[in-house]
């Protein structure tokens, strides 16, 4: 359930800054849009894409 929950929250991000970014269309705004995504992703990636080898 937090999975699917964390994958709907990413989708709406981008969403939100893929309408963002096509009312303004900067360089500039899409390279910040780009490194948000980007981080947004490897967290997704690091929470849910590798188990914990501890244990």
């Amino acid at each position: 359930m937090n999975l699917l929950m964390a994958v709907l929250a990413f989708v709406f991000l981008v969403a939100f800054l893929a309408i963002l970014v096509i009312h303004v269309p900067r360089l500039d705004l899409i390279g910040v849009v780009g490194i948000t995504l980007a981080l947004a992703a490897w967290d997704l990636y690091t929470t849910f894409g590798r188990r914990s080898r501890s244990g």
